[in-house]
């Protein structure tokens, strides 16, 4: 009753303050169990990412209390002869607005309790299934979460993103990478089933066995196909300790021959490769010594005139040993064996150990720095890409050293390669045509501050000039966390993967409701059933 009297209240403030299309009686017979609200404060929450690119109302949000509560809400979409769409939010961390919704419904995935939302009787946690090394998750769990359930139990997934403040259904719908993609593959390679509720309103689990054609298009599908409410995790033994490791590089070529090399070694015993392989590039002294490189003590500030090379701009490799008790008396040796034929910078040498929590946990720890300086809530005009192998050097011609030679910069520049093979080519997700590819992940934020080259149209124009430059040149990227607003460029974008991702909206999502904040789809609100038109 209580719940009734609330959605009534809601819908009545809908039709008053935003003209809400929707019969009321379609949101009434929801019968939800989580709460529908049009406080202002939570509307403008679900209006903005972190990005701050882009701004869209929604007509409401709703906190579910189960997956039913969204299979409910999706299904009054499905049917309803008016329409409205549904998007699901985790911990809002899109850049583009990729989340947001003007004309329909935001679902708050990562806010409030649990409740009995994984149909697994009263959950307050991920569920740790020691035997098989997996665990249960809820799609809107924080990883930070999932990795604080799992180590009480010595367990730990495979496969990370740099930054753990993230939903579980946000990184699968895109694909999750970090430094140990080359060897687990992205996160969306580590998983073993999912639940997921369809355009239709159906709450589906699949895996590679059961509805298998749902499971691949879910992962890396941008939401299009589905909202996951349930993600079944694979886990490893957790290591206790990390060795980490950084080292400094003037020549391009040797940078990049050195990584390739370290990922070439992901089928080696685990004492003869590394477990996390990334880098960054510096176009400024003031990159490897401020937040993100704090690694480097502030005592002994690097120099970059002291030991680059011609143009100016060095890079850094950054790799990782995990070990516990039992094997920390040969992590000096397996450490020294593996940078042995390694050509960086003899004295750049700069290496750290800390606890295994502490190394996945240390984006966090910037970004508290960030906060206190009020850094963080700024513009983020982010761009990653994935470069084929065969081109990163013209790229670091191209734009290391020339688009953004000797420009101070706000934010790390990420270059790391992985290894095709460990993706899963039946998903949704897209990468080059090549046995390696790399990371080329510009994290820069705009800046208020009089630095020209640090605002919010410089960095936007020169993300432009960067894709133009890659076009011009013949350079075949594919952005990851993908951002474009025409379907010329989305089926670009997807290439072969055009026709079958097309065809599996049809299939999962008819009427185009869900995520349309990818700028994907339109959606169609003429008919359940019919056939629609992608524009």
């Amino acid at each position: 009753m209580t719940t009734k009297l609330l959605l009534t209240f809601a819908i009545c403030r809908l039709i008053v303050t935003v003209g809400l299309t929707v019969d009321p009686s379609e949101l009434l017979l929801l019968g939800v169990d989580g709460q529908l609200s049009v406080d202002p404060f939570e509307v403008e929450t679900a209006s903005l990412d972190f990005g701050l690119l882009t701004r869209a109302e929604p007509m409401a949000v709703l906190h579910p209390g189960s997956a039913d509560d969204i299979a409910r809400l999706v299904r009054a979409a499905y049917i309803s002869s008016h329409g409205f769409t549904v998007s699901a939010r985790g911990h809002g961390h899109s850049i583009n607005g990729q989340a947001q919704t003007s004309n329909g419904v935001v679902i708050e995935m990562s806010g409030g309790s649990r409740g009995s939302r994984l149909g697994l009787g009263k959950l307050d946690k991920p569920q740790v299934s020691v035997k098989e090394k997996h665990v249960e998750v809820w799609g809107g769990e924080l990883w930070i979460d999932v990795l604080r359930s799992t180590l009480e139990h010595g367990l730990a997934p495979k496969s990370w993103t740099d930054y753990l403040y993230l939903s579980v259904g946000g990184t699968l719908s895109n694909g999750g990478i970090s430094g140990q993609a080359f060897n687990h593959g992205p996160q969306i390679s580590n998983v073993y089933e999912l639940d997921v509720v369809t355009g239709k309103g159906e709450i589906l689990t699949c895996s590679e066995e059961k509805n298998s054609e749902l499971f691949h298009a879910v992962l890396g599908g941008l939401g299009q196909f589905g909202i996951i409410t349930r993600a079944r995790i694979a886990l490893e033994p957790a290591p206790q300790r990390v060795r980490w490791i950084r080292v400094l590089y003037s020549n391009f070529s040797t940078f990049t021959r050195d990584q390739e090399h370290l990922i070439s070694l992901h089928g080696n015993p685990i004492s003869r490769k590394f477990d996390y392989v990334e880098g960054f590039v510096i176009v400024d002294e003031g990159l490897i010594n401020n937040w993100r490189s704090s690694f480097f003590s502030p005592r002994n500030p690097v120099k970059i005139s002291s030991i680059a090379g011609n143009g100016g701009v060095l890079y850094c490799l950054e790799i990782t040993k995990n070990y516990d008790e039992s094997t920390a008396g040969n992590i000096d040796q397996e450490v020294e064996a593996l940078m042995k034929g390694l050509n960086f910078i003899p004295s750049s040498v700069f290496t750290t150990d800390l606890p295994y929590i502490d190394f996945l946990d240390r984006v966090h720890q910037a970004e508290l720095k960030l906060r206190a300086k009020g850094l963080w809530e700024v513009p983020h005009p982010w761009l990653n890409l994935f470069v084929p192998k065969s081109r990163m050097a013209d790229l670091d011609r191209g734009v290391f050293k020339g688009i953004l030679g000797n420009n101070k910069t706000s934010g790390p520049i990420l270059i790391y390669p992985m290894n095709k093979s460990k993706w899963d080519q039946r998903s949704s997700a897209v990468t080059p045509d090549e046995d390696v590819f790399y990371l080329v992940a510009l994290l820069r934020s705009a800046l208020d501050n009089g630095e020209e080259t640090q605002s919010l149209e410089y960095l936007t124009n020169q993300n432009h000039k960067i894709l133009r430059f890659c076009d011009d040149a013949g350079i075949k990227v594919k952005q990851y966390l993908p951002h474009y607003t025409t379907q010329e460029e989305w089926m670009d974008h997807f290439g072969d993967k055009w026709d079958q991702f097309y065809r599996r909206k049809m299939e999962f999502d008819p009427r185009q409701l869900l995520a349309t904040g990818q700028r994907i789809f339109n959606p169609s609100f003429t008919s359940s059933t019919g056939t629609v038109s992608p524009w």
